[in-house]
């Protein structure tokens, strides 16, 4: 038997080149992002399963993938992908879990250092001729508030309190089902005033969901100090662009340092408000995982998924929609 064909949508299929090519489980076949004519590659190639990025997927997908098929998310988030739908039609939905913490808690410190040391804000001026050193700040005994402290907020927390010497405050609606250790932090909070009340920094590590749509709006942005730094690695849906807009133009917030957004590629609430334009932000394309080191790994990772469905082990998947399970009767 030859082996099961895999499509690949095109920037995933670039991201893991390397690993794409180089299998001989499956045989990986780019295909367009495009939901109608990514269902039209499934039906012509006979593809039993996907790999996708963070395109969002919400019909033709799960009526044209078999049953059994994953739907593999190239990366960790997956808002982008309707489980109620996959798991209706016997679909197993999988993520990348684990392998990209280091590259996206690196990027967050890297953000909050550029914005301590004003660090875009002068290279632009370089660039333009002007000699105008700004007076930046120690990130030693500086404060971040870390908002939803699982695995990438873990390591963030690492870095932080180890390389920097900062005193770091985790925010989590409950304390239970903590990832990794509390060593890391100086505080737990359950209450986010309590937990950004002294921060010269609040990072965001909440995943994207009906629950956390919007949570940085306008009451919460209120809560952080004038001298704060909001940053975002998590994703777009959680912040208000709109709260985050008028916070930043007034100046009831430092800056903002964003990775992630509502909307992307970009596309701001209306023309009269785009961040990009601000010069208290620091903005970059959605880069948290887009290291040589950490491509690799959700490739690998994700190509692993579909093996293992192959082989029939559902239970050794990285499954976002385990009830799919007690649907197959397993």
């Amino acid at each position: 038997m030859p082996p099961p064909i895999v499509l690949v949508t095109p920037p995933e299929l670039q991201r893991g080149a390397a690993v794409f090519r180089s299998t001989t489980a499956v045989t990986c076949i780019e295909a367009p992002s495009d939901e109608d004519a990514l269902a039209e590659a499934i039906r012509t190639s006979g593809a039993r399963h996907v790999i996708v990025g963070g395109v969002p997927y919400r019909d033709r997908l799960y009526s044209t993938l078999p049953a059994r098929g994953v739907i593999a998310r190239f990366g960790v988030g997956y808002d982008n992908i309707d489980r109620i739908k996959a798991t209706a039609a016997g679909l197993l939905c999988t993520n990348t879990p684990g392998v990209l913490d280091q590259s996206v808690a690196e990027l967050t410190l890297l953000l909050v250092a550029a914005a301590a040391r004003h660090v875009t804000t002068m290279a632009a001026q370089m660039r333009q001729g002007t000699w105008a050193p700004i007076e930046g700040t120690e990130l030693h005994g500086r404060t971040l508030a870390i908002v939803g402290y699982g695995r990438i907020g873990s390591a963030v927390a690492r870095i932080a309190s180890r390389g920097f010497e900062m005193r770091v405050i985790g925010y989590r609606r409950s304390t239970s089902g903590v990832a990794g250790s509390d060593g890391e932090f100086a505080e737990i909070a359950t209450d986010f005033g309590d937990a950004v009340r002294e921060a010269d920094f609040v990072s965001l590590h909440i995943p994207a969901g009906s629950e956390n749509r919007h949570f940085i709006n306008r009451e919460r942005l209120s809560l952080l100090q004038p001298h704060a730094w909001l940053i975002n690695t998590a994703r777009g849906a959680v912040v208000d662009e709109g709260a985050l807009y008028d916070a930043l133009v007034e100046r009831r917030i430092a800056g903002a340092a964003l990775d992630v957004f509502d909307r992307e590629p970009y596309q701001p609430i209306d023309s009269q408000r785009d961040l990009r334009v601000l010069e208290n932000v620091i903005a970059v394309p959605h880069v948290g995982s887009h290291t040589v080191a950490c491509n690799r790994r959700m490739a690998e990772r994700a190509l692993q998924n579909i093996v293992l469905a192959e082989a029939r082990n559902f239970t050794a998947m990285d499954l976002i929609n385990p009830d799919v399970l007690r649907l197959m009767g397993r």
